[in-house]
């Protein structure tokens, strides 16, 4: 009896001095605490496979702490972002082989201490991005960057507007959407002692998935199996189409689309930071007429609005061999691509001292 009455003494003293520790250390009351936001993408590892023309390319996806691509990185450090959907995100090919990694190197390359850092996420159209300032950058203290890059249009003229506009939280799944699942992700977020051992699994441990195989050859063998390739470039485009006539189809998505660039645009001048938009294809091109309107008026809108954008659409003369799926990117796609954006994003950082 005197053994079980220790024991219970011994177990409450324990539970109270775990209490204490939870309360003084844990994030129960901190302001930027994430609590069920971006639990999906944050602390992560997935290791994959990329089978490309004979070559085979282990690697590891890795987000960080902070919810960023790559490795941990001090948030006062970071001074330009590159936001966007899959197509930014990347994860189905190594990281020097995505936009990011190609344009990162050619800042490399000419001496010039400006990094980007992804924080593309799988999914995600314009009003993700938006919610990424509600949700995500708020909580990200000394947060400050001075670029942010918009990469968007693709997944914006794919979905039901209605259905965007009503699921901020799934665009993008930075909220889980089970209940159950939210009161699951705020205590664990919460707890310092879980936050510790994510940490450290995080850093010492690999992923514990089964690792995920692209093989970019045969999916594109399979895309174009029944269909041929027929890439619309965009100076054929404006002689070929009744512009007036497709703005006037799309007129609804098209306002939608930019009262969300020029949130995004307010958004980023209130964190101090620069946007800058860049318009996107699909293997169609220009024949994509949903996308082409985006694409047109995201042009038109900036330069009647003196906002810094890219016209990637008007650039690119699209290659079958630069797209393994119709929407994603091959490596020779994603370095063309940083090719064509480079210049403008190069005179940019040099004009703004960044």
């Amino acid at each position: 009896m005197k053994i079980l009455k220790t024991f219970s003494y011994n177990l409450f003293f324990f539970i109270f001095f775990i209490f204490i520790i939870e309360i003084l250390f844990g994030y129960w009351f901190d302001k930027n605490n994430l609590g069920p936001y971006m639990r999906e993408h944050r602390m992560k590892k997935n290791d994959y496979t990329l089978k490309i023309d004979g070559q085979k390319f282990n690697y590891t996806y890795e987000r960080n702490y902070y919810g960023f691509i790559g490795k941990e990185i001090r948030l006062k450090d970071i001074k330009g972002i590159f936001i966007g959907g899959s197509t930014a995100d990347e994860r189905y090919k190594p990281e020097k082989f995505s936009i990011v990694g190609n344009l990162n190197k050619k800042f490399s390359d000419k001496k010039i201490k400006f990094k980007i850092i992804n924080a593309g996420i799988e999914g995600q159209s314009t009003i993700g991005h938006i919610n990424n300032f509600k949700v995500w950058f708020p909580k990200l203290e000394s947060f400050n960057p001075k670029v942010i890059i918009f990469y968007v249009g693709i997944n914006d003229h794919l979905s039901p507007i209605e259905q965007m506009s009503k699921n901020i939280d799934r665009d993008g799944l930075v909220k889980n959407p089970k209940k159950s699942e939210i009161i699951k992700d705020y205590l664990k977020s919460s707890s310092i002692f879980y936050d510790l051992l994510r940490k450290t699994k995080h850093k010492y441990h690999k992923s514990d998935k089964a690792r995920i195989v692209y093989d970019f050859n045969n999916t594109s063998a399979s895309f174009y199996k029944n269909r041929n390739f027929n890439f619309l470039n965009y100076d054929k485009a404006l002689l070929s189409f009744n512009v007036k006539n497709i703005l006037k189809i799309h007129e609804n998505r098209i306002e939608y689309y930019l009262k969300n660039i020029d949130e995004l645009y307010l958004l980023s001048k209130n964190i101090g930071a620069e946007p800058i938009f860049i318009n996107q294809l699909t293997s169609d091109g220009s024949n994509n007429k949903s996308l082409f309107a985006l694409n047109y008026s995201l042009i038109q809108h900036c330069k009647s609005k003196g906002y810094n954008c890219v016209d990637l659409a008007k650039k690119l003369n699209g290659k079958r061999e630069y797209w393994w799926d119709g929407i994603h990117t091959t490596i020779e796609g994603s370095k063309k691509i940083s090719e064509l954006i480079f210049p403008e994003l190069l005179d940019f950082i040099l004009e703004n001292g960044i």
